[in-house]
């Protein structure tokens, strides 16, 4: 699985990409800083499976603290936008290509409103921040029809007047971005589309265009900054404009603060908590600036809003489940680590889907599994829920 982080140029992106991942990147003041793509690991939030059991965990992967599993997931940071991006303005055209694999985008969005159109930065509140939701949507929407469209007369004229063998044809155009058939047939039925392509207007391509990549490139809002004071009017005004989003309060310097002091060993907190203890000796300016992140963004939002957002794109926008292997009789593995690892899969996965992503030869050689918590034993077609802990049984 893979999640894109998008936005404008200047508004945050690699400081919520560091944040998140700590790997690693460019943070600067200017246009571009991010030329090319930064990937890092970064981690969601799933209750473990451990307290269930009376256990502790020993993961191969991510980590577990408090009873918190904490499972990695791919994260791409990729050039900034600007208007007229699809038609190759500033680092478009290499942004979009970045963004053929993602699952899901992270759009962040400076909701204090200082950056301008271009990037650019301007004092505090000049600048309406809906304005970038709306021109990244159509970004994206011009980009799908760029591809939806390259040798279409061609192909128009060449395919016989079938919606099955319409929807067949624009899927394989499209299977780079995640389109299915299933989608496209969809995208024909919703928009009553004629069976003759030779037909097609347009303004129906690019209704078409918007529908697969709603479809394909599932986004949220991250509302960067909203440690400025003018943010705040600005979340409450731009969420009424575009509720068909999830919005998420953020403020990305101050989980990269948090993190860093973490990690030298100034304070204890946990990703996505609302509080931090300290635990080392705190220099006055260390401590000023905890106490503002502290009054400012912990207390008024809850969190930072970066720990929140990628568990909101895993588990709300794209509704994916984890799922642990274990067994019955022993939840570890050859090595004695109990419940080493932690899956994630797509909405309705069954249990022979489950035992395709452990291993190939596990979904070959199925035979039954067995629902560990209830000692229950289910059929291939079973279909699992989050937090389940599965056993595979096999023929070999």
């Amino acid at each position: 699985m893979q999640v894109g982080v998008v936005g404008k140029a200047n508004v945050g992106k690699s400081t919520f990409f560091k944040a998140l991942t700590l790997a690693e990147v460019l943070i600067a003041n200017y246009p571009f800083a991010t030329i090319e793509p930064n990937k890092g690991c970064a981690f969601v939030r799933v209750p473990c499976a451990d307290r269930d059991f009376g256990v502790q965990c020993n993961p191969r992967f991510g980590h577990c603290m408090n009873g918190t599993r904490f499972v990695p997931v791919e994260v791409i940071d990729v050039a900034g936008l600007v208007p007229g991006a699809h038609l190759g303005k500033g680092m478009g055209n290499q942004f979009l290509d970045d963004l053929r694999q993602a699952h899901a985008l992270i759009h962040i969005v400076d909701m204090a409103g200082s950056t301008n159109e271009k990037g650019e930065p301007i004092e505090p509140g000049k600048y309406d921040p809906a304005f970038d939701v709306k021109f990244l949507e159509v970004e994206l929407d011009f980009w799908y029809l760029a591809i939806l469209k390259k040798g279409w007369d061609k192909l128009a004229r060449n395919l016989q007047h079938e919606h099955k063998e319409i929807a067949k044809a624009l899927a394989t155009q499209l299977c780079g971005l995640g389109v299915t058939e299933a989608m496209v047939v969809d995208a024909i039925k919703q928009l009553k589309l004629s069976e003759n392509t030779t037909a097609w207007t347009e303004e129906q391509m690019l209704q078409m265009a918007t529908i697969l990549r709603k479809k394909t490139k599932p986004m949220l809002i991250v509302a960067n900054k909203m440690d400025i004071p003018c943010a705040k009017a600005n979340l409450e005004r731009v969420s009424k404009q575009f509720p068909e989003y999830i919005f998420v309060p953020c403020s990305a310097e101050s989980e990269l603060a948090l993190k860093e002091a973490s990690r030298k060993g100034l304070i204890e907190y946990l990703p996505g908590s609302k509080d931090f203890k300290p635990t080392g000796q705190l220099q006055p300016a260390q401590e000023k600036a905890l106490n503002f992140i502290k009054a400012n963004v912990l207390d008024a939002l809850g969190s930072t809003g970066v720990q929140d957002a990628i568990d909101t794109a895993v588990f709300k926008l794209l509704n994916y489940i984890a799922i642990f292997p274990g067994g019955v009789n022993k939840l570890s593995d050859q090595f004695g680590n109990v419940l080493p690892d932690c899956f994630l899969l797509p909405p309705g996965s069954t249990a022979l889907d489950f035992a395709a992503k452990i291993h190939t030869d596990l979904a070959k050689n199925f035979v039954a599994a067995i629902d560990v918590k209830t000692k229950r034993k289910v059929g291939r077609e079973h279909l699992l829920k989050h937090r389940d802990v599965v056993e595979i049984m096999t023929s070999k």
